[in-house]
């Protein structure tokens, strides 16, 4: 019988994302995610990158920009809660930052360097964050999380929209 992994507290409405990753190792999942987004996006034909599977959704390069947008803000939060910084963190709106991300207008090669060093960033964040620190709670959005939550919601929404690209998108 397989152990289940710990994936840390987090909001209950991001079970939609880290029930897509929870029974894997966050750090070797991270690092296997990198690979498949390097296939995955290198692979996508040029007359790809500007498609919407409906007019209100966004365009494949606006996903990997919201992607990397996303990651970095969990990342500064992972950071500050490993920190023990006090703060409370607002919530982002997706939409607008999508909406003001020039995506649409940047070299697809380009988004995916930026996502591949973020997600660089990511692993080695989370590689050097000590038993104690992963159990680090804080608060964003009113809501506590821990830092070991917002690992396993990072790649569970890296996993989230990557399903989405293959099932819509390509």
């Amino acid at each position: 019988m397989t152990e289940k992994v710990s994936t840390g507290i987090y909001p209950p409405y991001f079970n939609t994302y880290v029930s897509l990753v929870e029974n894997e190792e966050m750090n070797s999942l991270l690092r296997k995610e990198a690979e498949e987004a390097e296939h995955l996006f290198s692979s996508i034909p040029d007359e790809k990158w500007l498609y919407k599977y409906k007019a209100n959704k966004w365009t494949v390069k606006e996903v990997l920009q919201h992607i990397t947008d996303t990651e970095r803000v969990f990342n500064f939060r992972a950071l500050a809660f490993s920190r023990r910084d006090p703060n409370t963190f607002p919530s982002f709106n997706e939409n607008e930052y999508t909406k003001n991300s020039n995506a649409n207008n940047r070299n697809p090669k380009d988004l995916l360097a930026e996502f591949l060093a973020v997600r660089k960033s990511t692993q080695l964040l989370f590689h050097g964050f000590s038993d104690e620190q992963l159990n680090a709670i804080g608060k964003a959005s009113s809501n506590e999380m821990s830092v070991k939550g917002i690992g396993y919601i990072i790649s569970g929404h890296f996993a989230h929209h990557v399903k989405i690209l293959k099932e819509r998108y390509l």
